[in-house]
């Protein structure tokens, strides 16, 4: 007779890395987390965060809107802190933004989403 090993695969967590990221690992890196948000049929919205505290979130989501031609607000969370968030899909737009202006190193953005 033959044995076969195999496991039985646990519910899958897409945000298991952000947990681990808000716990605070020692000498870990700091990721700003661009995600998107679907919210009804065709609309989404992006939210970015983890932003350094330092940064002006006004002056960066004023040239954003201005760039993108969208609206955009910051919205104050307890456990993840200011997080702004655009109108529509500007997941590709932001990372470029936030290189081309050295506010965050391309190896300190995580892009989320479908």
């Amino acid at each position: 007779m033959v044995e076969t090993e195999f496991q039985i695969p646990s519910a899958f967590d897409p945000f298991i890395d952000i947990k681990q990221d808000l716990g605070g690992s020692v000498g870990g890196k700091d990721y700003v987390h661009i995600r998107i948000q679907q919210r009804n049929g065709r609309k989404s919205l992006t939210t970015i965060q983890g932003l350094r505290k330092e940064l002006s979130y006004e002056k960066i989501l004023k040239d954003l809107k201005k760039e993108f031609c969208c609206n955009g607000t910051i919205v104050q969370d307890k456990e993840l802190g200011k997080v702004i968030q655009l109108q529509g899909d500007q997941r590709k737009n932001a990372y470029t933004f936030l290189t081309r202006v050295h506010l965050v190193k391309k190896d300190q953005i995580k892009i989320h989403g479908f």
